[in-house]
């Protein structure tokens, strides 16, 4: 299992993978952060593409091809905004990343990269998010062989530790 993880500090619209998920607005039509970034690199299409959708709910997923990016596709996953924790925000949120995944898999993705969806503006607490991402994917990837591997792009070195630690504690060989 710990060859089918990766963690790695980096700007995840310059990964070549075969998808990328994109934390996402209900609207699917970009916004800020993550989102505004992947729009802004994939092009025109993309925005093109999503209009087409009919947006997407919390803890859902939707793919599109990936336009402009070295990625093949994105997955947009629409994250829980965090409001205090007594909205069932967890379970959307691993929710998020179990569609992603199962999707990734119905399209026979290999390799797919994942930001820390929900704690950005969504100010959902960082390493509660990242145990949520690293224990829906280390179950999911018991049970499934694809995708092949998964990887937690993480935007600074701050963020990047708290994967690698968190990983460290759940994983267990």
């Amino acid at each position: 299992m710990r060859e089918r993880i990766e963690i790695i500090e980096g700007d995840i619209t310059k990964l070549r993978v075969d998808a990328i998920v994109n934390a996402a607005n209900r609207s699917l039509l970009g916004g800020g952060g993550v989102d505004g970034a992947i729009h802004r690199a994939a092009g025109p299409g993309l925005l093109e593409e999503c209009k087409t959708l009919g947006g997407c709910e919390t803890g859902q997923a939707k793919i599109t091809k990936g336009y402009n990016l070295p990625a093949k596709f994105v997955i947009h996953t629409v994250g829980p905004v965090w409001s205090g924790g007594n909205r069932n925000e967890d379970k959307l949120l691993s929710d998020c990343y179990r569609n992603s995944l199962k999707l990734a898999a119905e399209n026979k993705v290999r390799t797919i990269a994942f930001p820390s969806i929900s704690t950005g503006a969504y100010r959902f607490p960082f390493e509660r998010a990242a145990r949520i991402a690293v224990q829906t994917t280390l179950d999911f990837l018991s049970k499934n062989p694809m995708p092949e591997k998964v990887i937690f792009c993480c935007f600074g070195r701050e963020a990047y530790d708290t994967y690698l630690k968190i990983f460290d504690e759940l994983y267990k060989e």
